[in-house]
């Protein structure tokens, strides 16, 4: 176990993040990682490059990272965990790995599930190919769960950091101070003192819209000049944003015990958090440092590996 690269926020680790976070070096982040941020691979039916278990073999693995986990969480931390659809093999119908999983995560520690989070993704190729495209029997599978779970009720969070723009009819509205006011047919009663109060944006719903289109960045360019394999699965950065913002503060530890491409740590570093990451394939960790080049804190960025 050795640190790869090290930057003025953080550390690249490689090596296996299930052995690794148990190792007597991370004794000291005992309830000090204010969040857990991570995809780790998905229950799918064919091998991907970067590695993936299967039916119960897959939900034993993610389940037994539960004790681990919340060794290192703070007491009002957070573990966002995203886990993506699965397809019955040679079947179109979906499997219920990724449910029993997180079923088994949440209860292997008593976690608490303070909400479940939505990312659409427009721009994803249609998907399963075989009964999308082929057959033409389902529609393109378009979208993942990002499952939030604590050790508390009540974890470090504030919504007044990732507010959206309000609507133009909604700044209208504000303007004009005027609404009809009052109880909906769902019983829902629109009081007269909030409903119109300007509170510098709106709470955005649990549903993220994030396309993932980027082809011309640091990362890519760098993996293309180098020969490098892309890391297949990488997280949009501004979704790690969306809940870097939302459940830390400058100076706290976000971890990412499989950061593939390291757009966690990378995110992480520009919002002036501390960043922990652990990545077992070499070549991805390695590839990972270009996120750093160009950036203002570049000059503090040590490679181990060349």
């Amino acid at each position: 176990m050795f640190p790869l690269y090290e930057t003025k926020y953080g550390t690249l680790f490689y090596g296996d993040s299930q052995n690794m976070l148990k190792n007597i070096h991370f004794k000291d982040l005992k309830n000090k990682i204010n969040m857990i941020l991570t995809s780790p691979p998905f229950a799918l039916n064919e091998k991907k490059a970067y590695g993936n278990l299967t039916g119960q073999e897959y939900i034993d693995w993610i389940s037994s990272f539960g004790e681990i986990f919340r060794k290192l969480l703070a007491p009002d931390g957070s573990l966002i965990i995203e886990l993506g659809n699965a397809w019955e093999k040679g079947t179109p119908t979906m499997s219920l790995l990724p449910i029993e999983s997180l079923i088994k995560l949440k209860q292997s520690e008593n976690f608490f599930l303070c909400q479940e989070f939505i990312w659409f993704n427009p721009s994803r190729l249609p998907s399963p190919a075989q009964w999308v495209n082929i057959e033409r029997i389902r529609v393109k599978d378009s979208f993942t769960r990002l499952w939030w779970l604590s050790t508390t009720t009540k974890p470090k969070s504030d919504n007044r950091k990732i507010l959206t723009e309000y609507s133009d009819s909604m700044k209208k509205l504000i303007e004009k101070q005027s609404y009809n006011f009052g109880t909906r047919p769902s019983e829902h009663n629109i009081g007269e003192t909030s409903f119109l109060k300007d509170n510098k944006g709106a709470i955005p719903p649990n549903v993220l819209t994030i396309p993932n289109t980027v082809s011309n960045d640091p990362y890519l360019n760098y993996c293309k000049d180098k020969g490098f394999k892309i890391h297949p699965a990488r997280m949009p950065i501004n979704l790690a944003k969306f809940f870097i913002k939302f459940l830390t503060e400058k100076g706290d530890i976000v971890l990412d015990p499989f950061s593939g491409s390291n757009v966690i740590g990378y995110t992480a570093e520009s919002l002036g958090r501390r960043w922990i990451s652990v990545e077992k394939d070499l070549e991805y960790a390695i590839s990972s440092k270009s996120r750093f080049k160009d950036s203002w804190y570049s000059k503090n960025v040590k490679i181990n590996v060349n």
